[in-house]
């Protein structure tokens, strides 16, 4: 599963970035990004450079809820479940929302039905929903784009500079 990839991405990096010459650059990073989306929504440069991506296509929404949802999931309050849930309702699900997401008819209304007693999984299916349109068409155009293709660049070549020759 992504999790299980993303946990021993992370593993490897904790054996190897104190070792001298061996740990994962910049650039490294950056390339990485193009494995999965998981790798770059866990990743705090590659989800900035990917939500500007996403504004200069006018869908930065769909980051931005998918964001919502992961943090009120790990909401413990009642009470901030309620308030938490609404914001996200009121944000990006009900009509002429200010961010309003672009899912299905039904799902759309399976939340609306739910909204004034909200739990921790309410928002899941429009939240793969979204995930799935990430995933398989903005991702792919943001691996495409020209701003991608000069973050490598510009990282690989400040990467060039910062390595020690071997002695």
């Amino acid at each position: 599963t992504s999790y299980h990839r993303l946990h021993r991405q992370k593993n490897h990096n904790a054996i190897f970035k104190d070792r001298c010459c061996f740990h994962r650059s910049n650039a490294g990073e950056a390339m990485a990004w193009s494995e999965s989306v998981d790798t770059l929504l866990a990743n705090k440069d590659g989800l900035a450079a990917f939500r500007t991506f996403l504004k200069s296509e006018f869908s930065e929404e769909n980051v931005e809820f998918w964001l919502a949802c992961e943090d009120f999931k790990k909401t413990k309050s009642s009470t901030k479940i309620a308030s938490k849930a609404q914001r996200i309702y009121s944000d990006f699900i009900q009509a002429d929302a200010p961010k309003e997401i672009n899912i299905d008819f039904h799902t759309k209304t399976h939340i609306s039905w739910n909204i004034s007693e909200p739990t921790l999984t309410c928002f899941d299916d429009a939240q793969r929903l979204i995930y799935s349109l990430m995933a398989k068409d903005s991702f792919p155009r943001f691996l495409r784009s020209e701003a991608y293709k000069e973050l490598v660049k510009k990282q690989q070549n400040g990467n060039q500079k910062r390595w020690l020759p071997f002695l």
